[in-house]
């Protein structure tokens, strides 16, 4: 007997009923009805992982305008009112406190609600044909006044930053939920074999929510985020050990795949599927990777426009990267760029980080544009919820001049992929306290963002422990008036 005919025999006495009925101890009932489950289940799994390639292209629902994201998210909430929400109401009443019918029964992280209002020190100005009004902080991105569509009018469930990147990131303030990239990539597949179908990029620090704002919750593995490290190999253990060839590294993974594709056969479980791919993705990513990472091949005019140093770690690197990956066939990039946290010094804050990131985003989108990648790509700016209309100052914790967090209006943009170009939508109140007109609530920008991408987000769904789970839970209406 060969070495694959014991495997079959073992296989076979573990799944027959008779064996099962002979070595388990519960009741027939109980036996009965998980039988039936794991049959319904065998056949599912069957079905969704016949190519062995759960990763292989699929269509959406209808004709989509975009078919991949870049999310640029700017982790730690950047204040709004600093950026693009102007509020002469908070140069009229700066130093006062807020009305007390605006705060009754709310508490923020830091601050007391009665705390001073404080208008923003930098200056505002519109920009392009499309009038978008911005603040001099922002030195580059005026120049794409007309290609953006402000968002002044989100809203958000959560207040501090780890519930609330999870929030935005997987519509669930709750730990487990499928990322939106994950949910993108179990909708539309990849189309490429070469590098990951979701890919993630930090800069500055850690996000508070972790992985996962990028995780696949429920979902097979196969379609969560694979972070790509800032330095060395792209992916921990990609190069082969000393001693180890190409080709024995070939006659090794082709052994483990027969094991793997016969396990699958057998089983059904998508996580072996997930499995095969991802030992195949990391031999071919062993090639195409270095190249990926070589940003010495863009021209210098490039690397200029962008801010790049090759071979350095920063969000401009990432920006370009960003670019390449999604040209190479990645479905979903995502930047995290954790810096914009400024409760104490929000003016210098803000300048910090528009220094460090105002001319890669900027860049960004031109070169997008300029390549013809911008039309079926969605680009996405903004952090997990904005900043308070009061000022944060506290001596005994070195604070001042600062904004505490605020989730009940805050400022994105969005760009491409259908997205209307050039208008600000929705308004906040005098002070910039709450949303006055039009509000969009996370749900409404994942039901939007999905739409864009071919899909009702009403259908696109998981089955899971007996539920037929969305990105949008129960919620989110597609945002008309954003559309091109």
């Amino acid at each position: 007997m060969n070495f694959k005919d014991e495997i079959n025999l073992e296989y076979k006495k573990l799944l027959t009923r008779r064996h099962f009925f002979k070595e388990c101890g519960i009741g027939l009932g109980s036996i009965a009805v998980a039988s039936l489950l794991n049959e319904e289940i065998f056949a599912a799994t069957q079905q969704a992982v016949k190519i062995n390639d759960p990763l292989a292209p699929k269509k959406p629902h209808y004709q989509a305008k975009a078919r991949r994201v870049i999310y640029l998210f700017q982790a730690g909430a950047p204040s709004q009112l600093d950026l693009f929400d102007y509020k002469p109401g908070l140069v009229k009443y700066n130093g006062k406190s807020v009305p007390q019918e605006l705060v009754k029964g709310i508490n923020y992280a830091f601050i007391k609600p009665d705390a001073g209002l404080y208008a923003s020190e930098f200056k505002f100005a519109k920009h392009g044909q499309s009038g978008a009004e911005m603040s001099d902080a922002l030195k580059y991105l005026p120049e794409v006044a007309d290609n953006i569509s402000i968002i002044r009018s989100m809203i958000t469930e959560a207040i501090n930053h780890a519930p609330g990147q999870i929030f935005m990131n997987t519509g669930s303030v709750q730990f487990g939920r499928p990322s939106v990239g994950a949910w993108v990539t179990y909708g539309l597949g990849c189309e490429t074999q070469d590098l990951p179908a979701f890919v993630v990029l930090s800069s500055a620090g850690g996000t508070s929510g972790g992985a996962g704002n990028w995780g696949c919750g429920f979902l097979p593995t196969v379609y969560q985020g694979v972070p790509f490290r800032r330095s060395g190999d792209p992916i921990l253990s990609l190069s082969n050990p000393r001693g180890t060839t190409r080709e024995m590294q070939r006659k090794s993974l082709d052994t483990l795949k027969q094991l793997n594709e016969h396990h699958l056969e057998l089983t059904g479980d998508p996580e072996i599927a997930t499995r095969i791919n991802s030992f195949e993705m990391a031999y071919r990513m062993q090639e195409s990777a270095p190249e990926l990472m070589d940003l010495s091949k863009e021209s210098k005019t490039t690397l200029e426009m962008y801010g790049a140093t090759p071979g350095k770690a920063s969000y401009a690197n990432n920006c370009l990267l960003a670019r390449r990956l999604i040209e190479r066939g990645v479905r979903f990039v995502q930047l995290f760029h954790e810096a914009w946290d400024h409760h104490t010094e929000v003016v210098n804050g803000v300048k910090s980080q528009c220094k460090n990131t105002d001319q890669a985003t900027t860049a960004l989108l031109k070169d997008l544009k300029q390549r013809g990648l911008l039309e079926d790509t969605i680009v996405i700016w903004g952090g997990e919820f904005g900043r308070t209309p009061m000022v944060e100052s506290d001596p005994d914790a070195n604070r001042s001049k600062g904004r505490d967090h605020h989730n009940k209006a805050f400022s994105i943009f969005v760009a491409g992929g259908g997205f209307k170009p050039g208008i600000t939508y929705g308004e906040t109140d005098e002070l910039g306290f709450n949303v006055a007109k039009d509000p969009v609530q996370v749900h409404d920008l994942h039901a939007t963002i999905l739409h864009l991408l071919g899909f009702d987000h009403t259908k696109l769904t998981y089955r899971f422990q007996g539920r037929d789970f969305r990105l949008t839970d129960v919620h989110g209406i597609v945002v008309e008036k954003l559309l091109a």
